[in-house]
């Protein structure tokens, strides 16, 4: 057994595992208790103390089961049609590009800066054609993009900014929150997400007659939400008035959320001590590990990622993944490029070589444990197999 190797009795360390407190626990025991199951008081909590966090009112903001419906409903409220073209970067997970063609649009991708490993606005100009109506510019691992740059493209040419902000609850560009840039922000909380409700997503939006469109087609295209029904004001009829989703969020996930949110500050602190000491351990390795915070933005440190070039590393990403897994180390994999995916290759006809800098990352790139339930000896379990495994 090499040195690498743990001990057959350590357990396997879970990747994205989220820290789960007695209060979350307590909140969901108390709506099962009073049964109050779907949406109701709870979920309306929620919508409000988000709004807070991010120094806004519920009146723009609504709760809804994914971020992937979040970014399908911002789409419709944003009046993105058939036939429509909306740009989005190749260095993310499939929901974006998905929700975009869902829409009845057109997804078109636009290459990556290689350093930010965000949407390059530059590549983003050379793609806009009389189809485009919007860009969804994605916060790759909470580093937050160029939002000055892809907000003059869109005013200049007249487009919708839908953020997606799965990875960026907290990243902010000079002083100003990740989703308050677009006319929509779309955020997550599934399980991985620096804050979770197991599965869930928030839309925030600037206008709130997009919000109350939203809110609509979240739950069937009804007037009104389930709750204001059939709480103890009394009956309220509804109408349907758009043929909507199932996307409601319900009382149990915002049970969760409410106080995961209450934490949001000391589980970032936690996250970026084990980025920070990652930094550390790994500069002397022949990797390539994510550039500093910019000046004047904050960075969520959702992921940590390296690149394995396998001729400086002398090994692929691939093995590597393996040789982690086989320490027993839960690790990812964010992302492959959109491009190399079979289905999108056969509809669009795209191609890896078309995003050179997506597909090099998507090639090399790993994604290590970062979560704020990581103990110290789980950190240096991480740091000690990452460098066996490279030096070795």
């Amino acid at each position: 057994m090499s040195e690498r190797h743990n001990n057959s009795e350590d357990q396997f360390l879970i990747f994205g595992q989220p820290q789960i407190h007695q209060d979350e626990i307590d909140e969901v025991v108390d709506s099962l208790r009073k049964a109050w199951l779907g949406t109701g008081p709870k979920v309306s909590r929620f919508e409000s103390e988000f709004a807070r966090y991010k120094g806004t009112d519920s009146a723009h903001v609504a709760a809804v089961n994914s971020c992937t419906a979040a970014l399908h409903i911002s789409m419709l409220a944003a009046g993105i049609e058939p036939e429509d073209e909306v740009i989005t970067t190749p260095m993310t997970f499939c929901a974006t590009v998905n929700a975009i063609v869902h829409a009845g649009a057109t997804p078109v991708l636009a290459d990556i800066d290689p350093v930010s490993m965000n949407i390059d606005p530059a590549q983003i100009e050379k793609r806009i054609t009389p189809r485009t109506r919007g860009v969804v510019p994605v916060h790759f691992a909470g580093r937050p993009c160029d939002m000055k740059s892809i907000m003059s493209l869109a005013n200049k040419y007249g487009l919708k900014v839908i953020e997606d902000c799965a990875h960026a609850i907290e990243s902010e560009l000079d002083g100003r929150k990740a989703g308050t840039f677009g006319d929509f922000g779309c955020f997550s909380f599934y399980a991985t997400k620096n804050v979770t409700t197991g599965e869930g997503g928030m839309i925030l939006a600037r206008d709130t007659s997009d919000i109350e469109r939203a809110k609509i087609l979240a739950l069937h295209g009804m007037t009104k939400d389930a709750w204001k029904r059939f709480s103890d004001a009394g009956h309220v009829h509804y109408f349907v008035v758009e043929c909507g989703f199932k996307y409601n969020m319900m009382d149990l996930q915002a049970a969760i959320g409410i106080h995961q949110l209450a934490r949001v500050e000391s589980s970032w602190n936690r996250r970026r001590e084990i980025w920070e000491r990652y930094q550390d351990e790994f500069s002397g390795l022949p990797v390539v590990r994510p550039t500093e915070p910019e000046a004047g933005s904050r960075h969520a440190y959702h992921l940590y990622t390296l690149q394995i070039d396998p001729k400086r590393c002398g090994i692929s990403r691939d093995a590597f993944l393996d040789a982690m897994i086989d320490c027993r180390i839960g690790v990812g994999v964010h992302y492959l490029s959109i491009a190399q995916h079979p289905y999108y290759q056969q509809r669009f006809g795209w191609r890896p070589a078309d995003y050179p800098n997506a597909w090099k990352v998507g090639e090399e790139t790993v994604s290590l444990p970062l979560s704020p339930k990581l103990s110290q000896s789980d950190v240096e379990r991480v740091i000690h197999n990452v460098r066996s495994i490279l030096r070795s």
